[in-house]
């Protein structure tokens, strides 16, 4: 049986924002939860430098246009669309086309372990 103490709070976007901009980075260990995510909210040209993950990283366009590079591989994705970076692969992603992105990006563990390329 499931008790209202066994259920987790509700995580305010404010308590997860990253400084005073849109995009909220939610870590699961803090929360209980298996996994970790950025919920990204980005103008045009915005996006982060090439980067890798010990563990998958799953990207939901939903909405806007985004270029993603993964590996050598470099693809457009759209409102909709998901795509998958595997473990230790380098990629990196950018907001393109004329509106802005909001994109989850969902880690596959319960901390968000990144490392950068420079």
């Amino acid at each position: 049986m499931t008790t209202t103490a066994s259920i987790p709070p509700i995580v305010p976007a404010d308590a997860i924002r990253l400084g005073s901009g849109r995009t909220l980075r939610f870590e699961g260990r803090d929360h209980g939860a298996a996994v970790s995510y950025f919920l990204v909210d980005n103008d045009p040209g915005q996006g982060p430098d090439l980067h890798r993950h010990p563990y998958p990283e799953t990207w939901i366009v939903l909405e806007g246009e985004v270029r993603i590079t993964i590996g050598e591989h470099e693809f457009v994705a759209t409102a909709g669309d998901t795509a998958t970076a595997p473990a230790n692969t380098w990629h990196r992603f950018v907001a393109t086309g004329a509106s802005r992105l909001r994109m989850v990006c969902i880690h596959a563990s319960d901390v968000i372990v990144q490392e950068f390329a420079e």
